[in-house]
């Protein structure tokens, strides 16, 4: 669910990327560590930094492990990097795996059973490293026992309420799988609800992948739907029952491109994002606001309710417009790309409050909004 960004100086060379920092909670059983393990191999050729409570609880396999890094760190064959640790190291250790040398794109912090996400999101979001950023908080449940877990850990409930994406997996060993979707979206505050088996969830759902290929310049969005098609491993990875298109989890998912030349009013591209059906998992992109901001572009990064803006300068060779791709499920990608054209304006001046919207979600900002559930 993160985004990475970062920010040119004025001699055009880009410092070290802000690494999104993707906290993984569920209670025992719920199958997160499977949900991460298949994050970790199946990491599209990004570089996964993982913080485990424990490394007896998750499931490498031995010939995955490459070596020791020290104490409590191994190096997975794929690149990915996993670490133990207890939660007074989490500090400490968000800062090793931010290190640029590790060439890490994404963390992700996977909780015990019985942790407190709230105050582990708090520690993320109280990190001073400047190399990171909170990409949300993911909550997997498993359907099978939802009803059970709520009765024994009530506090579920609220845990649901502050997450950005819901992973309800073991819908299969489920006999109304329906009706636990259906409870499971009305306990949320506009959290994404991703139906999974087997934790096989998109990785594109939680961070951006790393193109498969380098690329001059600008990269393209439509990496997205390229990575995967003809080119995978063959693997049944799909969500809900998956499909084994070449490994690709897009599967049985709608997928949106919008593209425009013209800029996008700020004030309007904001009440379309707050009024995105709870379907729209995924929007990924960056947006040009023209005369609102004629010195940068913004990166868009939004998982279920949880929205980030990044702003980066534009490059002298960059072509503004607006590149975005939104991925859900029983979405009407006709009316959205509708919507988003709605939110064009070719109006020459600014409007003098209408990047209020915009910056209350740009990290760092005064007017940030707090981590804390609204309502559920």
């Amino acid at each position: 669910m993160g985004n990475s960004s970062a920010h040119e100086t004025d001699g055009g060379r880009r410092p070290q990327q802000q690494i999104p920092v993707v906290v993984l909670a569920g209670f025992l059983g719920s199958g997160k560590t499977t949900l991460l393990n298949h994050l970790l191999h199946r990491s599209a050729g990004s570089r996964i930094g993982a913080i485990v409570n424990d490394f007896g609880a998750i499931e490498i396999d031995a010939l995955a492990v490459a070596g020791a890094l020290g104490d409590s760190t191994v190096s997975l064959g794929n690149g990915c990097l996993c670490c133990a640790v207890d939660a007074g190291e989490l500090d400490v250790y968000l800062g090793k795996l931010a290190a640029p040398e590790t060439g890490v794109d994404v963390i992700v912090i996977e909780a015990s059973g019985l942790a407190e996400p709230q105050e582990l999101v708090r520690m993320v979001l109280a990190s001073e490293h400047p190399g990171i950023v909170y990409g949300g908080l993911v909550e997997v449940v498993d359907a099978a026992e939802f009803d059970d877990t709520r009765a024994r850990h009530p506090e579920i409930d609220r845990h649901l309420a502050l997450a950005d994406l819901v992973v309800v997996n073991k819908l299969d060993r489920t006999a109304d799988p329906e009706r636990v979707l259906a409870l499971v979206g009305s306990l949320t505050d506009r959290a994404a609800v991703v139906p999974a088996t087997y934790g096989r969830v998109d990785p594109e759902f939680l961070f951006d992948c790393r193109p498969s290929e380098e690329r001059i310049g600008q990269l393209s969005f439509d990496d997205l739907h390229d990575h995967g098609d003809g080119q995978g491993d063959g693997h049944d990875t799909g969500g809900l029952g998956g499909s084994g298109h070449a490994g690709h989890l897009h599967t049985g998912y709608d997928s949106l491109s919008f593209v425009s030349d013209v800029p996008l009013d700020p004030r309007r591209l904001m009440r379309f994002l707050d009024s995105r059906p709870e379907g729209l998992y995924r929007i990924k992109g960056h947006v040009d606001l023209g005369p609102n901001d004629l010195r940068n572009r913004y990166t868009m990064h939004a998982v279920g309710r949880f929205l980030r803006f990044y702003p980066e300068p534009w490059a002298p060779a960059d072509e503004r417009r607006t590149q975005l791709v939104l991925i859900g499920s029983g979405i009407d990608t006709e009316a959205l790309g509708t919507e988003l054209k709605g939110c064009e304006s070719d109006a020459p001046h600014a409007d003098e409050h209408g990047m209020w919207g915009v910056l209350r979600y740009v990290q760092g900002s005064e007017d940030e909004p707090d981590p804390e559930p609204r309502g559920g």
